[in-house]
């Protein structure tokens, strides 16, 4: 380049004066790929917990032999690759449960083929990865499949078909309804437990409004529910952290081979961050404390609720977290005899100030702005 000298930054994340570069990859990066970025600590854990046979992934056997990441490319390039580190890709296993394959499809090119590059960089053989870049939704490329784990961050709210002939897919059928054509996060809910095998385990990480909007959805909803009976959890997650949007979310966990057929876990986390200067950060102690309340399913006073299906029957299949986890702080009992000693130490506190300006006044042969003050 006519003798310039090209330069290359490493960037470390730990360094402030490369923390302006970095949010900006983050930018560029969701321009580019038109939707949310996903926080690495929260796939990080859930990947991880999935690796101690915890968490997402506890109730699978031995047997587990195949793994499908939907809608693969939601991550940044760093946090994808980290997420993978997790998965113990490098011996293609999940922990001590052999993986045959994984399976994944994502319509944006670009992380499509971050996707491709993340598997090359962690030493996974390219016969045991099958990624399509497709739509999900309308040309899913592995329909012949079932899998025993899926893990998923659609993008949120994403526009759709909706075409009515959808009413004739598998994946669709029996719910009676499709998603709304403005919102398909119930389509990818479908199409990911279609997929998914009998003793299977799925996360999927949505916005609130699944657990309480009306009408297709709510029908959708209730099928899951009352006539699947496959909602386990229910995971609120604060605010704000995502790159590209500020909205809440949540995890929904569900499982075919249901241990409690008789309840869903409620947890509300959505208090449990870090406030940083753009944006809200999971810790460590935020997951272990989500992590805790999943693994003991108990009642935890304004964080976790246990809800048998008759509540959330009597609720009409509304899933909206405060329904069942009340997170209200009553506030300290105002002492009204304390308040009127107050004003009227004040009170008297501001006539000894009139006096004195009015004295002043007096002093300067100017009329005082008060009343007189004896």
């Amino acid at each position: 380049m006519d003798g310039e000298e090209i330069r290359f930054l490493e960037l470390d994340k730990q360094n402030p004066e490369h923390i302006p570069y970095i949010e900006e990859i983050k930018k560029n990066a969701i321009a580019e790929v038109g939707y949310a970025l996903t926080p690495k600590q929260l796939f990080h854990t859930l990947a991880q917990r999935g690796r101690q046979g915890e968490f997402i992934l506890d109730d699978l056997t031995a047997t587990l032999k195949s793994i499908e990441q939907s809608t693969l490319g939601t991550d940044s390039a760093d946090d994808f690759a980290n997420l993978f580190e997790d998965l113990d890709l490098n011996s293609t296993k999940l922990g001590n449960k052999d993986v045959d394959m994984i399976y994944g499809q994502e319509m944006n090119r670009t992380t499509y083929n971050l996707a491709r590059m993340n598997m090359i960089l962690h030493d996974v053989h390219f016969a045991k990865f099958d990624i399509k870049q497709e739509n999900t939704l309308t040309r899913p490329q592995h329909l012949d499949k079932k899998f025993a784990a899926v893990v998923a961050n659609p993008p949120f709210s994403a526009n759709w078909s909706a075409d009515p002939l959808f009413l004739q897919d598998e994946r669709f059928a029996a719910y009676g309804k499709l998603a709304p054509s403005s919102k398909a996060d119930m389509a990818f809910v479908q199409h990911m437990l279609y997929q998914l095998d009998d003793n299977g385990t799925m996360a999927v990480v949505l916005p609130h409004g699944v657990l309480f909007r009306g009408s297709s959805e709510g029908v959708i909803r209730h099928y899951l529910i009352e006539q699947l009976n496959v909602i386990d959890a229910v995971i609120g997650l604060p605010a704000n952290i995502f790159y590209g949007t500020s909205i809440p979310t949540c995890i929904l966990v569900l499982k075919k081979n249901r241990e409690h057929t008789g309840n869903i876990l409620f947890i509300d986390a959505s208090n449990g961050f870090e406030k940083q200067k753009n944006q809200n950060k999971l810790l460590p102690e935020h997951l272990d404390h989500i992590i805790a309340a999943f693994e003991k399913r108990q009642d935890i006073e304004k964080y976790a609720h246990v809800a048998t299906l008759q509540e959330v029957k009597d609720n009409d299949y509304n899933l909206n977290i405060p329904r069942y986890v009340d997170t209200f702080e009553a506030e300290a009992e105002i002492d009204l005899d304390a308040i009127v000693q107050q004003l009227q130490a004040l009170e008297v506190e501001s006539q000894k100030t009139d006096a004195v300006i009015a004295n002043f006044c007096k002093e300067l042969g100017i009329a005082s702005p008060f009343a007189e003050v004896k």
